[in-house]
Parts: C-alpha cells; sequence; structure tokens
C-alpha cells in the first residue's frame, strides 16, 4: 500500500499538486477548531517541500464546492425544497432542512444527512440529492439555521457552530429526525448517514432513538459513551478512514461496548484514507474508496429501511 499524499492541481496551472502528510495533519486540526484560519497558514508557510510552499499546498486544501456537485438541483428524479419545522428544546425552537423529494409515488424510505462542524454546506445538500435520485426521501438539516443559516463560509461556518450549545444542537438534530420519520411522504423507516460531527451524532441519536431509529451510518464520527450503548437499537454501519488516529483510538471501547450489548453493526476500514475522505470538495477525497463506502451504505439502507 502506498503511502504518499493524495495529489491536488493548483488552480492557476492545473499541474498536480503533491500535498505534504504534515499539510493533512494541519488541516485536519483547523476542521476540528483546535486552531484558527491564521495560524494554520502560519504554520503551513513554515514548510517547504521540493521548493513548493505549505502555503500553496494549503491553499488546495480549501473546499471547492461547485466542482464537487454531482446531481444538479434541477435534476428532473427529485424535487428539492427547504423546508422549516419546530424544534421544541433546540437552539430558537425552530429548525430549516433541505428536503429531497424522490420522483414519483410515495411513501419513501427516509433519511436524514447530518453535515459536518460548521452547518449545511454544498456537499452536504449533494449527499442528499444524491440519496433522493436512489428513491430515498432525504433532509439536510443546518444547525446554524437559527443563528443565520449556513453563512456560505466554511470558517465562518465552524466558528458559529463551536460557539452554539451541543445539546441544544443535537435536540435540534433529533427533531429533524422526528419530523422526517412523520412526513407525508415518509414511510416511518428511517435511517441516519452523517460526517465528521454528524458522524458522531448518527451514534447519539441512535442512543436517544431506540426503535426509531431503524439504520445508522456514522463515516468517521465520535464514539458515544460507552455507558449509553446499550440504549442502541438501530444496526450500524460505522465507517473509518484509515488514517484518523483520533476517532479510531475509540474504537476499542466502543466496540466492545457494542459486543456486550449484542447491538448488530459492522466496521469498514477504507484503505489509505484520511478523516473527510468521503468528501469530494477537497484533497482528502479518496474516488475509489468513497465510491466503495457509498454503495455499502446505500446498500444498507435499502436492507434495513425496506
Amino acid at each position: 500500500m502506498t503511502t504518499e499524499a493524495p495529489a491536488s492541481r493548483n488552480a492557476d496551472t492545473e499541474k498536480p499538486i503533491h500535498i505534504d502528510q504534515r499539510i493533512f495533519d494541519l488541516y485536519d486540526e483547523y476542521c476540528h477548531g483546535y486552531m484558527d484560519r491564521r495560524e494554520f497558514m502560519k504554520r503551513c508557510g513554515a514548510i517547504t517541500v521540493a521548493g513548493v510552499s505549505g502555503l500553496v499546498m494549503a491553499q488546495a486544501l480549501l473546499p471547492r464546492y461547485a466542482e464537487a456537485q454531482t446531481i444538479s438541483f434541477t435534476d428532473d428524479r427529485i424535487t428539492p425544497s427547504y423546508v422549516t419545522y419546530p424544534s421544541e428544546g433546540g437552539t430558537s425552537g425552530e429548525m430549516r432542512g433541505y428536503l429531497v423529494r424522490p420522483a414519483g409515488d410515495g411513501p419513501f424510505p427516509s433519511v436524514l444527512v447530518i453535515h459536518e462542524n460548521r452547518g449545511l454546506n454544498p456537499y452536504i445538500e449533494d449527499v442528499a440529492r444524491r440519496l433522493g435520485v436512489l428513491g430515498f426521501l432525504a433532509l439536510a438539516p443546518d444547525g446554524l439555521y437559527p443563528v443565520g443559516g449556513y453563512p456560505g463560509n466554511d470558517d465562518k461556518g465552524r466558528e458559529l457552530q463551536k460557539g452554539l450549545d451541543q445539546a441544544a444542537l443535537t435536540t435540534d438534530m433529533l427533531n429533524s429526525a422526528r419530523f422526517l420519520q412523520a412526513h407525508a411522504d415518509s414511510s416511518g423507516k428511517l435511517g441516519a448517514v452523517g460526517f465528521c460531527w454528524g458522524g458522531g451524532t448518527v451514534n447519539q441519536l441512535a442512543v436517544h432513538m431506540g426503535d426509531d431509529l431503524s439504520a445508522g451510518v456514522p463515516f468517521y464520527g465520535a464514539a458515544p459513551d460507552s455507558a449509553q450503548v446499550a440504549n442502541i437499537s438501530a444496526p450500524l454501519l460505522i465507517q473509518s478512514a484509515e488514517k484518523d488516529d483520533r476517532i479510531n483510538a475509540m474504537w476499542p471501547d466502543f466496540e466492545a461496548a457494542l459486543q456486550a450489548a449484542d447491538v448488530s453493526h459492522e466496521r469498514h476500514i477504507y484503505p489509505g484514507t484520511m478523516h473527510g475522505f468521503h468528501n469530494n470538495s477537497t484533497p482528502r477525497f479518496d474516488e475509489e474508496q468513497a465510491a466503495l463506502a457509498e454503495e455499502r451504505t446505500v446498500a444498507f439502507f435499502r436492507e434495513h429501511l425496506s
């Protein structure tokens, strides 16, 4: 197995840029709020590899959402819309989400799509559309809606989400799940998929929703408290990156708790990948492994939500 970091492209020259693993490691810290953008750029600027500045590599890592869209919002297989709904006990008492309804007659199996730690960005909306064209009623809630919504900028989104009461934010996601499950176009069978912060939140939904959640797919998400795992009824498909020390360190305790509680689960580790490998808007994206993870996710939902 190769350990060479993935290559990106210089926006001006279109020449491949090989990104040093140290830059990826700093980006992971930056994405998770352990440093601000200025510190990230400063530390990247101190690195030079084969004449390429770390600043150039850092710029190549920033998301390019327009290039990452895979399903158009005008695709005739779906009808997307923004919907608002009550969220008692949440951040403000009201939430908004991106609802994607498949074409044809319902009801449809439903899937909640939970964003990363920066609000409902275009990548997550695209994931909801991907599920929509496959016949799932998908809702991607925006946890930042009570504070103005996703600001169109990941840095600002990250700061906004970090400043929220985290218990209230989790309640907003629970209420979003219940809204989707009760929707007129929903069959009542509910799944949830989430990425990074959203992956950890899928685990929290599994803890709190019991039988109301029929399937959960956390992508590189934080494990719940081991003492709470016995409350999980939903089968889990746990998607893990190979090079993700922080999340993977939680697995032994999580696995032991799942086994002790006899929770149905399977875990896949995707070789050569880093945290965020499913997100096709940055060079951490691994096309082959992301496609495999997505294939397994859809099959898992078809099995448990039919």
